[in-house]
């Protein structure tokens, strides 16, 4: 089913581009349908991961990674998710747990997940993710290494993640007979440089007034783009996205009547086909022009000394560390973007977004930015009320209409 998806995502993509209807939206969803079909395969070495794993590592290992929770934002964009939730429901797993997590594990149990070779897992951003790859690494009979992430870069934990992450390599070419070549991975790091130098450019164009961004642009871009970190591809899709929203500041495409709504997305979006950003853009003027982890919060890695630079940039993630460090970051957002307001949908069974909702709303409203807290699942359609979110929505954007700008 989901080798058959990709396939044929990636066929009406390369059709669409060779008819002339290219965009750099159209590059990036193909890189992720051509990321799928190689995880499905069965001809690469693949690796399961938590989120803050170094992929531009493994891809100088030559191995196909991906973070677990893709296949459940693939699932319920295709419509598909429920039976695999219900899977969970039945061997007794917790309703509130998160329903990313319930759906990979259930889709492990329908044989629906590719083995992979090994698995990487992570502490950060949660310990529900550590649990999934845990369960997966039983349930294939294939070795998981964690990465244990400090919760700050002070004394020597740099030092001491930079370290397991050399284990990690040796753990890899032991895995897969392949050694870690110096000459590949210099050139993945300086891949990965280049590219986070053009998306830093990215996200100062989308904090222009008025922003050159549509609602989707970026969507999950900050989460999704690290998996092609070290490829040339990364670095493809993000000259793309640059050159795209240069045309439209160039063009004036921005610059419609009347003021523009700009919106932050907190943690991540609803995955499955809804109509709630379309409503925003059409109904508001408003846009989303940034989620919170659109952002680059390390320095550039050097390819001499790189485990280091890996290191500081997974302890750098603003899930990482305390909940007063995160909303310091959402801060940073909202006055980096001048935002009106900010939306967390606080998806179902998250500690993080659901458990911290409360002191996030209360970090934004320090500095004039309003919160909107929707309770949803963002994977499980099932149990989604457009309706009433709709509602919710429009008195949101009815009381922001009465209030000015975020100024810097």
């Amino acid at each position: 089913m989901m080798k058959a998806y990709f396939t044929d995502m990636e066929a009406g993509i390369v059709k669409a581009i060779s008819e002339g209807n290219s965009s750099h939206r159209k590059l990036y969803t193909l890189e992720l349908a051509r990321l799928g079909k190689r995880l499905y395969s069965g001809a690469d070495s693949i690796a399961w991961c938590g989120i803050t794993a170094p992929f531009d590592l493994l891809n100088a290992m030559g191995v196909t990674s991906c973070f677990v929770e893709f296949i459940g934002a693939m699932l319920a964009l295709t419509g598909s998710v429920g039976p695999f939730i219900e899977e969970t429901d039945h061997i007794g797993y917790s309703a509130d747990a998160c329903s990313y997590h319930r759906s990979v594990s259930g889709a492990a149990i329908r044989g629906m997940m590719p083995a992979p070779n090994f698995l990487i897992g992570t502490t950060n951003p949660c310990s529900g993710g550590l649990a999934v790859l845990e369960n997966l690494a039983r349930r294939f009979e294939r070795e998981l290494f964690v990465l244990h992430i400090p919760q700050d870069d002070s004394a020597g934990n740099v030092r001491f993640l930079a370290d397991q992450m050399r284990e990690m390599a040796a753990f890899v070419s032991r895995i897969t007979g392949r050694a870690l070549d110096d000459t590949a991975l210099r050139k993945s790091v300086e891949n990965s440089n280049r590219a986070c130098g053009v998306i830093k450019e990215i996200f100062e164009l989308a904090g222009r007034v008025p922003s050159p961004v549509a609602s989707r642009d970026l969507s999950n871009f900050g989460i999704v783009m690290p998996l092609f970190f070290g490829s040339g591809q990364a670095i493809a899709i993000a000259e793309a996205y640059r050159d795209e929203f240069t045309k439209r500041i160039d063009a004036g495409a921005d610059g419609k009547p009347g003021r523009k709504f700009r919106l932050l997305w907190i943690q991540n979006r609803i995955q499955f086909r809804h109509g709630l950003e379309k409503m925003l853009e059409e109904e508001y003027g408003a846009s989303i022009i940034s989620d919170e982890l659109n952002d680059i919060t390390w320095d550039p890695i050097d390819p001499e000394n790189p485990f280091e630079g890996f290191a500081r940039r997974a302890i750098s993630i603003p899930f990482n560390g305390t909940i007063e460090r995160r909303i310091g970051h959402l801060k940073k957002l909202a006055w980096q973007y001048r935002i009106d307001g900010a939306i967390n949908p606080c998806n179902w069974g998250c500690r993080q977004g659901t458990g911290a909702r409360g002191l996030m709303e209360n970090g934004l409203r320090e500095i004039g930015v309003p919160v909107l807290n929707l309770e949803v699942d963002c994977v499980d359609s099932r149990k989604f009320a457009e309706g009433q979110m709709r509602t919710r929505l429009e008195a949101f954007m009815e009381m922001l209409d009465g209030r000015e700008p975020l100024r810097g």
